[in-house]
């Protein structure tokens, strides 16, 4: 399985009552196929899963698998634990699990490696790896990432380094047939995809979603004329949409836009301040993309 394409980590829309919409989610979820994603990704940090009840975490799942089913499209759930990644064993529609690298505790490159190796091996579902250290404050090294990538089960990796540098290069120039790597870090997608990543885990892609599936079309065609000024367009937009914790910016977005109830986060997240908001819808009306 070869996991390419843009991904949309969904929010989870939430009523003014404080209850999760599940019908704004199955909208909203339609509405990001209908635009061009490739797949979804629920209880990922941008669904603020820790937040959410055990009920709740079921019923985002169940909302947006069924979508999946609907429209063939591909699911991946966020899950880290064996608890977790076991439960997905009844859910057909889910094409992959999405594990973050073990946070806090700083397990080292041997560690974090043997940890992939037995939640793999008990995963009923391949995995993605997600590298995200300036969360996790773990750095991985290239060879730590090509041997996890090696792991029998391990499909791919969101891959957040938070910078494109020589490890970067290292690591995507030398891959494992069919691993796939999925940009995390949205400002800097495009250069991650002309390097050779195969997709994208976006949370901008709520917003803009086209324009980002149309990006990786371009560099998926080499066709570098129409994928840099795309991509040059769309940086300030994952800036403007990223200038607050995760998914607070996004929230208000989209419901200025009237695309969901409210813009609503659950503590410790604050909602996002009429600034941001506004900076980001600005970037969206140069885009075209949002109402004057």
């Amino acid at each position: 399985m070869t996991l390419t394409g843009v991904f949309v980590p969904l929010i989870t829309p939430f009523e003014d009552t404080g209850e999760v919409a599940r019908a704004t989610l199955e909208a909203l979820a339609h509405h990001l196929l209908d635009d061009g994603a490739t797949g979804l990704v629920a209880l990922g940090t941008t669904g603020e899963p820790s937040s959410l009840t055990g009920a709740e975490q079921a019923a985002v799942i169940d909302v947006v698998a069924q979508v999946c089913r609907e429209r063939e499209a591909a699911l991946i759930v966020g899950a880290g634990t064996v608890p977790a990644v076991q439960a997905l064993k009844n859910r057909p529609e889910v094409t992959a699990a999405l594990s973050v690298v073990p946070p806090f505790v700083r397990a080292g490159e041997a560690g974090v490696e043997m940890y992939f190796r037995q939640l793999a091996a008990q995963s009923p579902v391949p995995l993605v790896v997600y590298h995200v250290p300036h969360r996790t404050a773990q750095e991985l090294s290239p060879d730590a990432l090509r041997r996890i990538a090696e792991i029998p089960g391990v499909a791919g990796m969101k891959y957040s380094a938070g910078r494109i540098d020589a490890d970067t290069v290292a690591l995507l120039n030398d891959l494992p047939d069919g691993f796939a790597v999925l940009g995390g870090d949205d400002v800097v997608l495009s250069p991650l995809l002309a390097l050779g990543a195969t997709g994208g885990i976006l949370a901008s892609a709520h917003l803009a979603t086209s324009r980002f599936a149309r990006l990786l079309e371009a560099w998926r065609a080499d066709d570098a004329r129409t994928a840099r000024p795309l991509g040059a367009r769309l940086a300030p937009l994952s800036a403007a949409l990223f200038a607050g914790p995760n998914p607070t910016v996004i929230k208000a977005v989209l419901h200025a836009c009237g695309r969901i109830p409210s813009p609503a986060v659950r503590l410790p997240l604050l909602p996002a301040t009429a600034a941001p908001t506004e900076n980001a819808l600005t970037r969206l009306r140069e885009l075209e993309l949002a109402p004057a």
